[in-house]
Parts: C-alpha cells; sequence; structure tokens
C-alpha cells in the first residue's frame, strides 16, 4: 500500500467511531472521486477553525464575526430557561426535537478526571454568571447523560450554586427518567420531548 494511502487511513482512523476497515473504504473512496469534491473537502477542512468560532453567551459554535449563536440572538427565546448540555450535538438533538423555547448552555465535556477533564476545563464560570446577573429566577435544566461523569457534573452546579449564594435565584431540574438508559444524542424525537416534559426538581 502506498505511503500516502496508509497515512490518509491512519488520520480518518483517529476520528471518533471510525474502525480501520471503514477507515480505509472511506480514503479509497477519496481516491477514486474527483478532483472538484476533494477540493471543496479540503477547503472546508482547511477553514474549520478560521471560519466557525464560539458564541459568547452559551459557547455553541457559530459562524465568525457573530459573537452570539442564532438561539441566543432570538428575541423570542425564553431567557430565563437555560438547558445545561454536554456537547454542541445534544443541543442540536433537542432542537430538532422541538417544543424547547429556552436557552442553552455548553459546557463541553463533563468532569471526568480519568480522562484529564477537570473542573476549570470546562464553561462552569459563564453559566454562574448568567445565573448572577439575570433579572428573574432563573431555571438550569440538567440535561444529563446518564453517567458517573454527569451525576459528578450535576453535583458540581448544584453544590456551586449553594456556595455562591445563588439557589434564591435558581431552580434546578433534571430530565426525567425517560432517558435512564440512554444518552441525548441517541434519543428520539418523542423521548427528547417526554424527558423535557416531564423533568424532575432537583433537591
Amino acid at each position: 500500500m502506498p505511503e500516502a494511502l496508509k497515512k490518509l487511513i491512519q488520520n480518518i482512523n483517529l476520528l471518533p467511531w471510525i474502525w480501520e476497515k471503514t477507515a480505509t473504504r472511506i480514503a479509497l473512496f477519496l481516491l477514486s472521486t474527483n478532483n472538484n469534491f476533494i477540493n471543496d473537502f479540503k477547503n472546508n477542512l482547511s477553514w474549520i477553525k478560521e471560519k466557525i468560532q464560539y458564541c459568547k453567551t452559551c459557547h455553541a459554535i457559530t459562524d465568525a464575526g457573530k459573537d452570539f449563536c442564532t438561539i441566543c440572538e432570538k428575541q423570542t427565546r425564553n431567557k430565563n430557561t437555560i438547558c445545561v448540555v454536554e456537547e454542541y450535538l445534544d443541543m442540536l438533538t433537542i432542537e430538532q426535537a422541538g417544543g424547547y423555547d429556552g436557552v442553552y448552555h455548553i459546557l463541553w465535556w463533563a468532569i471526568s478526571p480519568i480522562n484529564w477533564i477537570f473542573i476549570g476545563d470546562l464553561n462552569f464560570e459563564s453559566l454562574f454568571n448568567r445565573i448572577e446577573n439575570a433579572d428573574d429566577k432563573v431555571e438550569i435544566i440538567l440535561a444529563t447523560n446518564p453517567n458517573i461523569e454527569w451525576e459528578a457534573t450535576s453535583s458540581y452546579i448544584k453544590e456551586e450554586i449553594e456556595k455562591r449564594k445563588l439557589k434564591h435565584k435558581t431552580f434546578l431540574s433534571r430530565l426525567s427518567r425517560w432517558l435512564s438508559s440512554w444518552y441525548i444524542e441517541f434519543a428520539d424525537n418523542i423521548t427528547i420531548i417526554n424527558a423535557l416534559k416531564e423533568r424532575k426538581e432537583l433537591k
């Protein structure tokens, strides 16, 4: 096998959920496809870091040059309901399900010392600032995945709200039992809608 093809397969294989056989198929497809597609693909890869930035409010990704994402910009969204999620993909999944008119806060992962992800690596401070600067009481929906990392993350948020004396400004809730065995990104629309509709207060 040519070295250039080997290196391409190795690079593709580093992507999440891509096994070596799949990486090989993708590499061979790229080798056989037309140059217009290759050039477009190459340009999009090179631009992804330059033409995308993070929303200053919720940390969602948005077009470069825009301080805020389209959801945070919308005046019709309920700014006093903040759905806290781990990843951008979780936010997209909830949005696709429909029925949620609040805003979001993306932590970008969860507390996981075993994976070298610590409190300081996540967007906690901006979340607490949003609560502190809110004009009215804010509902924080912990849209958590059912694992140890998210339990630790949820507990930290709850403890910090109490420690910072923000409890009087906050109503904490979490998704209902509908998501007890499924991650948000894999849940269907009905499951997401029910999990939000039947969310429970976190005491």
